[in-house]
């Protein structure tokens, strides 16, 4: 992903001004923020995971990235991950995710509605959290099943490889035939007081690179 992100920031004429990576239970940030508030950067572009988000978000808001225009994408970052955040921690923070809770479409909404009143108060179905993504993927597997006739694995998996669902979370998906990618909707949202905001349907996207652990990049110009 950091390869592609430093494409597309070049391309459209930015540039990387500094990249970080850190163990997964990092959780000191002091130099990176630093380093970030000395560079001039206008952009965090952000996968550093829990628990480290955390107090990376909390020291950088501290040290007044946001205050002085500086704009937060992460990527992964759903519902439940602005719960463990102060509102104004994440403030306009862009995220991508293949579902947020305020699609519109009537399966989506009916699926929520469902959740939140079998599950009222409780953990929120999302985007991450190993939800929309684990009822997918139950459920593309059924359809496999039900294609093969049969619980047999090797029957399963060639149903599977071009499997799909008319309805999920977020809208159809499909499998893309020999890749094991799902090709499904996608969603860039934008967080404002403490929730998302929906600003740009992607359409359906098969992605072609997994995500990279624990990294802090930072550029001078918003990614276009």
């Amino acid at each position: 992903m950091n390869e592609r992100v430093r494409r597309l920031v070049t391309a459209n004429g930015g540039s990387i001004v500094g990249e970080k990576y850190h163990p997964l239970d990092h959780m000191e940030y002091d130099e990176t923020v630093a380093r970030i508030m000395s560079s001039g950067a206008e952009v965090v572009f952000n996968t550093i995971v829990p628990p480290g988000v955390v107090p990376f978000f909390a020291q950088l808001h501290n040290a007044g990235f946001q205050d002085r225009g500086g704009q937060l994408i992460c990527t992964y970052f759903d519902e439940n991950l602005l719960g463990l955040l102060p509102a104004p921690h994440v403030e306009g923070l862009y995220g991508c995710l293949d579902f947020y809770q305020n699609v519109s479409d009537p399966f989506s909404k009916t699926l929520l509605g469902a959740y939140d009143k079998r599950y009222p108060g409780k953990e929120q179905f999302t985007g991450g959290s190993a939800c929309s993504g684990l009822y997918r993927g139950i459920k593309l597997w059924a359809a496999a099943v039900n294609e093969a006739g049969s619980l047999r694995q090797k029957d399963v998996i060639a149903a599977l490889d071009h499997a799909g669902i008319a309805e999920g979370p977020g809208g159809p998906a499909e499998m893309v035939p020999g890749q094991h990618h799902v090709r499904m909707n996608m969603y860039i949202a934008r967080a404002k007081s403490g929730r998302f905001e929906i600003v740009e349907s992607l359409g359906p996207i098969a992605p072609d690179e997994a995500m990279v652990p624990s990294v802090a990049e930072f550029g001078r110009r918003p990614i276009a």
